[in-house]
């Protein structure tokens, strides 16, 4: 089949908002295991506007906010504007109990395509990213679409990157491999050197396939950045992964496994707990799901957050594989 994928660097203007949010959650987690935190970062145009509810023993300063901000893009010229509130006493009520912080669906996948377990279209784009960017850490993307017989075709656009640089790196990074590049476009609008938030909007949780599996696996529909793991959204999607990769594992023959998980804010247990083994279909029975036991299992109150928003959630070396 032919699949396409792509991956956005960490200075993508979406990516920044992402790695701010999540680096002002560890901000929060370190001084305060137990914060309560839902942070949305937006900028552009000079401008990056932090928002949203904390409830913590830790009170962060809009100087520490805009240090994270400045640190993040580079940027000192930018203008930082907070508005930061503790979370809903509603939300709150059904949290405090051990419930969902809020309702929804999470999905797990896992497949056998490489050795990160996840698709390899999707795989080829996010280390051709991380190579690219080791090299040349500018706002960038790359896509990757696999067709028949081994045969891809790439895109590569890097700011501050010369067409023949980015074009030999993507040379070499193929040139060992099993796939073969057919037509590859490197700067295809031509060379640029305005990028970050100077020439776009970024917003957190705007690159949801990125986040997880490419556009091959469908999204349960939240975000991660800037929620701490009592946001189902975050912790229950991490849990999801966690066991696809267990189920793929526990027999040689298993190739494809899809896990969605399900549920209502202030319930402790999942409404829908099934997998997908190579198209069956069954009940987990075997998992602790309430979402106090996923943060205890997966080890989520540790201020881990930031190095995921860089370049995606699964297949990364997480605790939740």
């Amino acid at each position: 089949m032919i699949r396409t994928a792509e991956c956005v660097s960490p200075m993508h203007p979406d990516k920044m908002c992402d790695r701010i949010s999540d680096t002002l959650l560890d901000i929060h987690l370190t001084h305060d295991s137990n914060s309560r935190v839902a942070i949305e970062t937006c900028g552009g145009n000079g401008l990056v506007y932090v928002t949203g509810e904390v409830t913590s023993e830790y009170k962060i300063t809009d100087k520490e906010i805009e240090r994270v901000v400045r640190d993040i893009t580079t940027d000192d010229s930018l203008k930082v504007i907070t508005n930061i509130n503790i979370q809903s006493p509603e939300i709150a009520q059904g949290v405090d109990i051990g419930g969902a912080g809020d309702q929804g669906i999470m999905i797990g996948y896992a497949c056998r395509e490489n050795s990160n377990w996840i698709p390899q279209e999707y795989n080829l784009a996010r280390e051709l990213n991380k190579m690219i960017f080791k090299y040349h850490p500018h706002d960038g993307k790359t896509q990757i679409t696999i067709l028949p017989n081994k045969k891809v075709v790439v895109v590569a656009s890097f700011c501050k990157t010369p067409k023949n640089i980015l074009e030999d790196l993507c040379r070499n990074f193929f040139a060992t491999g099993e796939y073969k590049i057919k037509e590859l476009h490197c700067n295809p609008a031509g060379d640029w050197n305005i990028g970050g938030f100077t020439a776009d909007a970024g917003v957190t949780g705007r690159k949801l396939a990125v986040d997880n599996y490419g556009p091959r696996v469908p999204l349960g529909g939240g975000a991660f950045s800037g929620k701490d793991a009592t946001k189902v959204d975050r912790s229950a999607a991490y849990m999801a992964r966690n066991i696809a990769v267990d189920y793929l594992l526990s027999n040689p023959k298993n190739q494809e496994v899809l896990v969605r998980l399900a549920y209502a804010i202030g319930y402790d247990k999942p409404l829908e707990a099934t997998v997908i083994v190579d198209g069956k279909q069954s009940i987990i029975n075997a998992y602790d799901l309430r979402p106090q036991s996923i943060i205890k299992t997966l080890g989520l109150k540790s201020p881990i957050f930031a190095e995921t928003a860089a370049f995606g959630h699964m297949g990364a070396g997480f605790s939740w594989k």
